[in-house]
């Protein structure tokens, strides 16, 4: 049967497959690298987003990474567990907590962060440096779509 149109792709060659299979394959990669560290990538998304702001609110926190706020509590209650963030009520607004990292909170993100970028490395090793550049740079255009001013959910 003819498609009327013109050769059909492959399905190896779609977008939507290879972004999906790459994404798959960078979550392996970064599920092992960040094993030995009790974190998963979700986890280092929350350590990432607090260490780079200041100290702030549970929503904000949710809010930057799209997480709505009863899974940010849960996430924040397993973080807190591990001893690798800790809250206290807002000087301001008792109602509100201040999230922060804790000393082994900032040397677990340290070491996870160092383990990330080589996961990375291991994934973008086929590509010729100026490949991966180049790669990332258009999914960093992709994910943030400047003409909307870039989204606040910023990796």
């Amino acid at each position: 049967m003819s498609s009327g149109g013109g050769s059909v792709p492959e399905v190896s060659s779609t977008l939507g497959y290879l972004l999906k299979h790459a994404q798959h394959r960078m979550v392996e990669l970064n599920t092992s690298a960040l094993a030995p560290y009790g974190i998963d990538g979700r986890d280092l998304g929350i350590l990432l987003t607090l260490a780079g702001h200041e100290p702030g609110s549970q929503q904000q926190a949710a809010k930057r990474l799209g997480i709505d706020r009863t899974t940010m509590v849960a996430m924040l209650d397993a973080l807190e567990r591990k001893g690798l963030v800790a809250r206290r009520p807002h000087a301001e607004d008792r109602r509100r907590n201040v999230v922060e990292l804790t000393e082994a909170g900032q040397e677990t993100l340290r070491l996870a962060v160092e383990a990330g970028r080589a996961a990375e490395d291991e994934l973008l090793a086929p590509l010729t440096p100026q490949a991966a550049g180049l790669l990332r740079d258009a999914l960093r255009t992709i994910v943030l779509r400047p003409e909307d001013g870039g989204d606040a959910r910023k990796p």
